[in-house]
C-alpha cells in the first residue's frame, strides 16, 4: 500500500508539476524589473508597492532597475524570462503600446506576456508658457487656428507620451502646430517656462510644482475626472474637448506562467495597492489607482489591446517613429 501511494504520488508530481509549485508559490525571492532607471515614477511604484507585496508573500522582492531604450530592455527582459513567477516586471504605455508600433521590438506584448494588474494611471496635462495669451482649450485652439503653423509644442523626444499627446491634441483640433522634440522632459520644460515653446503635455507628476510655482500656466486635465492634486484645474472633456491622455502601470509576467501563479501575484499586488499607506503616498504624487474591477488580468489584456489601437492613430497620422 505504501509503495502504490508513494507512485501516484509521484505520478502526481509529473503531471502537474506547475499545481505543486503554484501551491508553494512564492518559495524564493521575487525579482521586480523596473525598466526605467532609479527615481523615476514606475521606479517609486515598485518600491512603494513591491514593499508591501515582499510582507504579503513572506518573501523578498527584489527591485533590478533595467533602463533603456524607454522601458524596451527592461520589458524585454521579462518577456524572455523563466515563466514561473519569480520574475515580473512593472512596466508602462510607453514600453508595452507605444513602442511596438512605432518600432521593431523583440516582445509581442500580446503573445509574449501574461497581464497580472492594472496599477495606476497619471494624467497627462496641457500647459502654456506665461506668455502665451490662452487661459484654456477654446483660446488656445483659436490662437493656432488664427497663426497656422506659428505655435509650436514641446516633448520630451520623439515618440514619448507627451509627444504623442501633443500629437492626439493637434490631430483632434485639426490644428496646424510644429513639434519641438527635446531630449528629456526637465529641458522641454525649461524652455516652456523660459517661453521659447508655446506648450507642453506632460504627466501631472512633473507639471504641479511648476503650476505651483507660477511658472508655466494650466490649461487641462486630459483624463475624464479632475485630478485631486490639481482640483481647480479643469478636464478637456469638461472643456467640450474629447481628448484623453495619460501614462499607465501595468503588472507583467513571461507568458507562460500557471494561471494560478498568475492569480496568487494579482492577489498581493491587489491588496498591497489597498494598503492605505501606499495609495496615501502614490496619490500625492498625482496617481490615480484603478477601480477594483480594473484589476483583473482579464481586463488588463483588453486594456492594453485597446491602448495599442488608440495611440497607433496619432503614431501613423503624424509619421511618428523614434528617429
Amino acid at each position: 500500500m505504501k509503495i502504490l501511494r508513494a507512485l501516484l504520488i509521484g505520478l502526481s508530481i509529473l503531471l502537474f508539476p506547475t499545481f505543486a509549485s503554484a501551491q508553494d508559490y512564492p518559495a524564493k525571492p521575487i525579482r521586480l524589473i523596473v525598466p526605467f532607471p532609479p527615481g523615476g515614477p514606475n521606479d517609486i511604484i515598485a518600491r512603494v508597492i513591491g514593499q508591501r507585496m515582499s510582507e504579503l508573500a513572506k518573501q523578498p522582492v527584489v527591485i533590478d532597475n533595467r533602463g533603456g531604450q524607454g522601458g524596451v530592455l527592461g520589458t524585454e527582459a521579462v518577456a524572455k524570462a523563466a515563466p514561473d513567477g519569480y520574475t515580473i516586471a512593472i512596466s508602462s504605455a510607453g514600453a508595452l503600446a507605444i513602442s511596438p508600433v512605432m518600432e521593431k521590438v523583440a516582445y509581442d506584448t500580446l503573445k509574449d506576456l501574461a497581464p497580472v494588474t492594472l496599477v495606476a494611471t497619471v494624467p497627462e496635462m496641457l500647459v502654456v508658457a506665461s506668455n502665451v495669451p490662452a487661459k484654456n482649450i477654446g483660446e488656445l485652439i483659436a490662437l493656432a487656428r488664427a497663426q497656422p503653423g506659428k505655435l509650436n509644442f514641446a516633448s520630451s523626444g520623439p515618440g514619448s507620451l507627451p509627444h504623442l499627446a501633443g500629437e492626439l491634441f493637434k490631430l483632434t483640433a485639426k490644428l496646424d502646430i510644429v513639434h519641438v522634440p527635446y531630449r528629456g522632459a526637465n529641458p522641454a520644460m525649461q524652455d516652456l517656462m523660459g517661453g521659447r515653446v508655446d506648450y507642453l503635455c506632460d504627466i501631472i507628476t512633473t507639471a504641479k510644482p511648476q503650476i505651483d510655482a507660477g511658472t508655466v500656466k494650466p490649461i487641462a486635465i486630459l483624463t475624464r475626472e479632475r485630478s485631486k492634486v490639481l482640483p481647480d484645474v479643469p478636464t478637456a472633456i469638461e472643456q467640450g474637448f474629447e481628448v484623453e491622455a495619460y501614462t499607465w502601470n501595468a503588472f507583467f509576467l513571461p507568458k507562460g506562467t500557471p494561471e494560478a501563479i498568475v492569480q496568487k501575484l494579482n492577489r498581493a499586488t491587489v491588496e498591497a495597492m489597498k494598503t492605505p499607506a501606499v495609495r496615501e503616498k502614490l496619490e500625492s504624487a498625482g496617481l490615480v489607482f484603478v477601480s477594483d474591477d480594473r484589476t483583473t488580468p482579464d481586463y488588463l489584456a483588453k486594456f492594453v489591446q485597446s491602448e495599442i489601437v488608440k495611440w497607433a492613430a496619432p503614431i501613423k497620422a503624424g509619421n511618428i517613429s523614434v528617429d
